[in-house]
């Protein structure tokens, strides 16, 4: 059995009788972040440091704006604050531009364009476990108040939230409850997040893969039936480029405009790898892979020294923008569903082995995406040659793993692997037919 979350959309059906509380908890939300943000951004200057989220508990817990929420609700917020503020300075490492979260608030100006005054957003407020009751016969939803919302902070007393799915869905083991304004309707909606078991079928597969993650190739993969697939990553870079640029041009980075593009590009980049994920399970499948060996690659933004890898400016923000832990949970929750096992693997060397012969040379890749061993002057792709140093896991102690193919095995699938290129209306194409198809 495999435990996966999922998170249904809801509509509210009630929603004149709700709105109210939902507007003032969601203003709340943006209060207490704003509160936690002032007190993170005086730790930083004072000692250099960011204060994790157990330390903005500790310190704003008997905040007013604190009691705002439900406690557990407030909680969440901080830790969104926290991660938000980590994220920042690991990518101001990289990216001078980088900037710290904003505070959550809409100016507002008159006809001179002088400020008349501000107001809070209505930020996303998530009920986990114990502020909610959910009543599954009738679709509602019973959300804890803040104690600055009751009439007595100490009452029982809660939203009645009436919702609508799609057909087919049933929300059962609800484990959290987020409500989400929606600027463009100016309506709330609840997103459900339920816990469901899935009966994954027993490995049938007889063969391997090993899948090695990068930037100018997103993900290249080898298979031990003579195949190879690259990946390039090029509409995750571009969108890395244009949004930021645009999101600067925001005055206001809490913003309608700049809420609208992160929502847009978070999007787009989730999309690209479920559906990265989803083809390769799909080509595994087609060549009876029943264990994918990823590439292990915690560290990988930092040297030896620990110090921060500089790839220069653009180099910089593709390397701290690679999301390959959330693909990595990605690859593994799909393959896992089709009875395919994944196991991190150590990488280390796997770029300049050289996967025929197994001779160790980082000069051997010349290029980019070329390597050329001189012991038997063959010339192949660079990321395919990781991706089958990965499968074959060169560097476990097992007698049995080699670093060079089998004596029978040929290699020139190693220098002309198939190349698909993803289309946003069609998901991974071969690249002949994706070229084939532009006017």
């Amino acid at each position: 059995m495999l435990e996966v979350h999922r998170t249904h959309q809801a509509k509210i059906l009630n929603r004149s009788q709700v709105e109210d509380s939902l507007d003032r908890h969601g203003w709340s939300a943006s209060k207490l972040w704003n509160v936690a943000n002032y007190h993170s951004r005086n730790v930083w200057e004072e000692t250099g440091e960011i204060p994790d989220h157990g330390d903005l508990k500790d310190e704003l817990k008997t905040h007013p704006t604190y009691k705002g929420l439900h406690s557990q609700s407030s909680q969440r917020v901080l830790e969104e604050l926290a991660e938000a503020f980590n994220s920042w300075c690991e990518k101001s490492k990289s990216d001078s531009r980088a900037n710290p979260p904003g505070y959550r608030k809409q100016n507002y100006y008159d006809d001179q364009g002088r400020r008349v005054h501000e107001e809070h957003p209505r930020s996303t407020v998530t009920w986990k476990q114990n502020g909610i009751r959910h009543d599954t016969k009738n679709n509602r939803v019973r959300l804890s108040k803040g104690a600055n919302h009751k009439d007595h902070p100490k009452a029982w007393e809660y939203i009645l939230v009436e919702y609508e799915t799609r057909p087919g869905v049933d929300v059962e083991n609800l484990q959290q409850v987020r409500a989400v304004y929606d600027k463009a309707t100016e309506r709330w909606e609840l997103h459900l997040v339920c816990k469901d078991e899935i009966e994954t079928p027993d490995a049938s597969g007889t063969e391997s893969a090993g899948v090695d993650l990068g930037i100018c190739n997103f993900a290249a993969v080898a298979y031990s039936t003579e195949e190879a697939d690259l990946y390039p990553g090029n509409r995750l870079k571009q969108d890395g480029y244009y949004f930021p640029k645009e999101l600067a041009k925001c005055d206001d980075s809490g913003g309608e405009r700049a809420t609208r593009l992160h929502k847009k590009w978070s999007e787009r980049r989730t999309h690209f790898f479920h559906a990265l994920a989803k083809h390769i399970v799909e080509r595994c499948i087609e060549n009876d892979v029943g264990r994918i060996n990823v590439g292990k690659l915690a560290g990988v933004r930092e040297d030896e020294n620990g110090e921060s890898k500089n790839w220069g400016s653009h180099g910089n923000l593709d390397l701290h923008g690679w999301a390959f832990d959330r693909f990595s949970n990605i690859l593994e929750y799909k393959a896992k569903v089709e009875g395919i096992e994944v196991v991190e693997v150590d990488e280390r060397d796997t770029s300049k082995t050289c996967c025929v012969c197994g001779r160790e040379d980082e000069s051997q890749r010349v290029e980019r995406g070329l390597y050329v061993c001189e012991d038997h002057d063959d010339a192949f792709n660079a990321d395919i040659n990781g991706a089958e140093n990965i499968r074959v896991d060169i560097n476990q102690s097992n007698s049995e793993s080699s670093a060079s193919l089998d004596d029978d095995r040929s290699t020139g699938w190693l220098a002309q692997p198939g190349v698909y290129l993803y289309d946003l209306s069609t998901g991974f194409q071969p690249q002949a037919q994706v070229v084939d198809s532009k006017p």
